[in-house]
């Protein structure tokens, strides 16, 4: 009897950046997909995708995802350089026009932006998507904190202070691989005012993408659970933006929580961005999650819509071929559950205090 398909929580995806890169095809990439990408209400309904952490990610005005990137990313070692950092004025109009696009999403009647954990519960039970409003980098905020509390208002519940660039609020790790996340000096003032407010407001700080300093200080400055949407283990692929044993623990210690990154320069022992990579190494990280931060600290971040995946996957309607690579693995249908949405549910009640 094949067993049923596992209800799947994502802890990161960039849907919403691909919204922002072409507005005018919105209505066709939600309903039936363009052709590209990743995530759609089609593939999202065969995958088993219920919900998770929708990004309000703000590029860089120059070319990042350029040849020379991928070049640079599939013969390592490498170090990718950082854009420069991101001003106030240029990223909080982009931020308004993905927010927008999120709400434009709830007005369809298929997604529900979701500000408490009944609120997810609700939504997955009328079949809608449950969708947790992220900001991947604070640019759109300024130190003065002040729109901090306007997006809050709107929904905002999770933000990470960096992504991999500088922000005012801290300094985020370079795409390098072999390399330590100690790249840089920790948060800045108003970096640490950021995660005492994030803390007494309960909006869910990530870790993902934030240097080993930032790291610390955080773990410092606040109280609740430590949590990186989308990250995997330092000790099975060395790349900085990989999290180390140490930072494991803590998190551990602080009943956080890890969403385990599709992306396959984060996943290959070599670090090379090749999608030709095999599903064990998916395994090898959940294995080594697994085995410090125990089963129930463990979940999903694809970053679907914003790495290059595992080509025998592609897209979130294979996500039931990951779960069959568990099962094939020796992982019982309880750990699954675990690992696809329970996990990060539980984790969103300990964060938000409901």
């Amino acid at each position: 009897m094949t067993p049923p398909l596992p209800q799947t929580f994502d802890g990161h995806n960039d849907f919403l950046l691909r919204l922002f890169r072409a507005p005018h095809l919105r209505e066709r990439i939600w309903r039936e997909g363009e052709g590209h990408g990743q995530l759609d209400l089609p593939r999202m309904r065969a995958g088993g995708f219920v919900g998770g952490f929708f990004a309000i990610y703000m590029p860089s005005p120059e070319a990042f995802d350029d040849e020379a990137f991928q070049r640079m990313m599939r013969n390592p070692p490498y170090q990718v350089p950082l854009p420069a950092p991101l001003p106030l004025e240029a990223a909080q109009p982009m931020a308004l026009a993905m927010m927008g696009h999120l709400l434009w999403l709830e007005r369809t009647g298929d997604l529900q932006i979701c500000r408490s954990l009944a609120e997810i519960r609700a939504a997955m039970a009328a079949g809608r998507i449950a969708a947790v409003a992220h900001m991947e980098g604070a640019e759109a905020i300024g130190p003065d904190l002040d729109a901090l509390y306007v997006w809050h208002e709107a929904g905002l519940r999770s933000l990470g202070p960096v992504w991999s660039r500088p922000t005012a609020f801290g300094h985020g790790v370079p795409f390098a691989f072999p390399s330590s996340p100690d790249t840089g000096p920790g948060l800045t003032p108003a970096g640490r005012d950021l995660a005492r407010l994030c803390d007494e407001l309960k909006i869910m700080i990530d870790l993902s993408h934030i240097n080993e300093k930032g790291f610390d200080d955080v773990a410092r400055l606040t109280s609740g659970p430590l949590v990186a949407t989308h990250s995997n283990a330092h000790a099975v692929t060395p790349s900085s933006r990989n999290l180390t044993d140490r930072q494991l623990r803590q998190i551990a210690e602080r009943d956080g929580m890890v969403g385990l990154n599709f992306a396959v320069a984060f996943l290959r022992a070599d670090g090379r961005q090749d999608a030709d990579t095999p599903l064990e190494d998916m395994l090898r990280h959940l294995d080594h999650l697994i085995g410090i931060l125990g089963e129930d600290r463990v979940g999903l971040g694809s970053d679907f819509d914003g790495a290059e995946i595992p080509a025998e996957i592609r897209d979130v309607s294979g996500l039931p071929k990951l779960w069959e690579a568990c099962r094939r693995h020796g992982y019982g249908e309880e750990l699954i559950d675990k690992l696809a949405s329970r996990n990060w549910l539980a984790l969103l009640g300990r964060v938000w205090g409901d």
